[in-house]
């Protein structure tokens, strides 16, 4: 999800960009702004910030593990062929 700092700041952009008769309800129209844009991305398939980097250390304990266990099978290989030369 977006940072919502940066959705507020979309939102008064937009508010701001509000002609000088329309200012009254600047304020309505810039929670309902948020609301929308809010509504919108949360229906896209993104992840939080959270989520990607504790799955990215999900990856890199996974891949180390698999690095082990590539070179311990080596070895037991290297070790099964020298017993039967």
């Amino acid at each position: 999800m977006l940072d919502p700092k940066k959705l507020e700041d979309i939102a008064k952009q937009i508010s701001n960009a509000v002609p000088p008769g329309v200012k009254s309800m600047a304020g309505e129209a810039e929670q309902r702004i948020k609301q929308v844009l809010q509504s919108q991305l949360s229906k896209l398939d993104f992840v939080s910030r959270e989520e990607f980097d504790v799955q990215s250390q999900v990856l890199i304990r996974t891949r180390e593990k698999l690095e082990a266990m590539e070179a311990r099978i080596a070895e037991l290989e290297k070790q099964h062929s020298g017993g039967n030369a």
